[in-house]
């Protein structure tokens, strides 16, 4: 039986029968961290690490949505982390997901150098000093930089892949510009760019960008996403990409 914490709930997540851990008062994972799921590739067997983990949202729809041979989750707060791995437990993942609990940022605690085919992150948005950090210590880990910065997130994706490897990232677009700079600095190479709006009519709240190590100049722009086609109504690729 499924061990919960106070406050925890299992949430269905609509998709090969998988199911999720949270708890509303701590974090609960958002429409980012779905996008990020359907816009990263990974191919058959290819060995996948994810940082900034969180409850490990991303592994668990990875492994539903591809054919990785491994992923791994990494996630720097202890309470988080071991719900990622009650989570994979509950779903019977435990030879395809391998939970971390570590400060990226410590070198090699993540895993060894050079060694994965794709990275994934959903990294904190807000810079130090940015907006007013939320008072609950998991979601102000998780929006603000306050365990790591960009650039922590940028160097450590540089080191784990192997040359010709992968990383995707979730983002805000008025970021953009310093997490090309920064990729640029570490030999990731922009590959992949899509945009994210809420309305066709709207500016662009999120951008998904994937790079390469050792890759070329050369920079795919791909279609834009729309979210809502009115409020409350989700288009039709946001629906495919839930899985709906």
């Amino acid at each position: 039986m499924t061990r919960l914490l106070p406050g925890e709930r299992i949430d269905d997540l609509q998709r090969s029968s998988l199911h999720i851990i949270q708890n509303p008062e701590k974090f609960c994972f958002g429409m980012d961290a779905v996008l990020l799921s359907g816009f990263v590739r990974v191919k058959h067997k290819e060995r996948v690490t994810d940082l900034c983990s969180g409850s490990g949202i991303i592994p668990l729809l990875l492994s539903a949505k591809t054919r990785a041979g491994s992923i791994t989750a990494v996630e720097i707060q202890q309470d988080m982390a071991d719900m990622a791995e009650r989570s994979v437990e509950l779903n019977g993942l435990e030879e395809r997901i391998r939970v971390i609990c570590a400060d990226l940022r410590d070198g090699r605690s993540a895993g060894r150098s050079g060694t994965q085919d794709v990275v994934t992150c959903n990294p904190p948005y807000m810079a130090a000093g940015e907006g007013i950090p939320n008072p609950e210590s998991a979601v102000a880990i998780a929006r603000h930089e306050l365990c790591c910065t960009l650039e922590d997130v940028v160097r450590e994706s540089a080191r784990l892949l192997r040359n010709g490897g992968r990383v995707s990232f979730v983002y805000r677009p008025h970021r953009l510009a310093e997490l090309m700079t920064l990729l640029r600095s570490y030999g990731l190479a922009p590959k992949r760019m899509k945009l994210v709006y809420p309305y066709v009519d709207r500016e662009a709240n999120m951008v998904l960008l994937e790079a390469s190590k050792g890759g070329g100049s050369f920079l795919k722009v791909e279609a834009p996403i729309i979210v809502f086609r009115e409020p409350g109504v989700y288009t039709d690729e946001i629906r495919e990409i839930y899985g709906y």
